[in-house]
C-alpha cells in the first residue's frame, strides 16, 4: 500500500550529527544510511569491523562536507588505502588494521586529510620535520591530549553501549521469569474466558 494514500504526509528523515556502525561485522561500508546525513554528520564512526580495501568507495565517503572525525578503527583495511580529498576531516583514527607501509599511508593522510597534521604528530611522536615545517613540542602535547581524549570518549562509548546491552538482556530475563512464575490459577482463570468468549461467538454465529 502506498504510505501516503492515507493521507498522512510523509515525515523527513532524522538528522544526525554523530553516527556509529561500530561492532556491527560490516563488510561492506553502508552508504545508503551515511549519505542522507551529508549535510549534518560530523563524526562517523565505523570501528570494529570487518572492513578493508576491496569495498572501499571514497568518492560516496567525500560527500560528507562536514565531516570532522572519521573512525576506521580495528578494520582490515591496508598501508594502499585511498581516501577522497576532506579539508573538513580534523582527526582519522586508523589504529589497528594492515598499516605496513606507514611512509605510503602517512603520504595518503597528508595529501587527503590538510588538517589532519595533529594525527600524523600523535602517531610519529619522534617526528621532526613535518610538510617542510618543524614540529613544535607545543603541537606535540596538543596532538597526544587531543587523541587521548578522542580514545578515551570511544571507550565510554563503548562502555554506555554495553551497560544498555545489559540492561536490555536483565529486562527480558526479568519478563521470562515473571512468565514462568505465574499463578496457576490466574493462568486457569484466562484459559476459562478465553474458552468462554469462543463459545459465546460460535453461539451467535449459530443464531445468525
Amino acid at each position: 500500500m502506498d504510505p501516503n494514500a492515507s493521507g498522512q504526509s510523509s515525515q523527513p528523515p532524522s538528522s544526525f550529527q554523530w553516527l556509529s556502525f561500530a561492532y556491527q561485522a560490516l563488510t561492506e561500508i553502508p552508504y545508503e544510511a551515511i549519505l542522507p546525513q551529508t549535510d549534518t554528520l560530523e563524526v562517523l564512526d565505523l570501528s570494529y569491523n570487518l572492513l578493508d580495501d576491496v569495498y572501499w568507495n571514497p568518492a560516496l565517503l567525500g560527500q560528507l562536507e562536514k565531516l570532522s572525525t572519521l573512525i576506521l578503527d580495528c578494520n582490515n583495511y591496508t598501508s594502499h588505502i585511498k581516501f577522497p580529498f576532506m579539508a573538513s576531516v580534523t582527526t582519522v583514527c586508523i589504529n589497528k588494521n594492515n598499516i605496513n607501509n606507514l611512509p605510503v599511508f602517512v603520504e595518503e593522510i597528508r595529501r587527503k586529510f590538510p588538517n589532519i597534521k595533529q594525527y600524523v604528530i600523535s602517531q610519529l611522536p619522534g617526528l621532526e620535520v613535518l610538510d617542510d615545517t618543524e614540529v613544535l613540542d607545543q603541537e606535540r602535547v596538543q596532538a597526544r591530549r587531543t587523541y587521548r581524549l578522542q580514545q578515551s570518549h570511544s571507550s565510554r562509548r563503548r562502555k554506555d553501549e554495553s551497560r544498555k546491552h545489559t540492561h536490555m538482556l536483565k529486562s527480558k530475563q526479568a519478563m521470562e521469569l515473571l512468565y514462568a512464575n505465574r499463578d496457576p490459577l490466574l493462568e486457569f482463570s484466562d484459559t476459562l474466558a478465553r474458552r468462554t468468549a469462543a463459545s459465546r461467538q460460535q453461539g451467535e454465529s449459530r443464531g445468525n
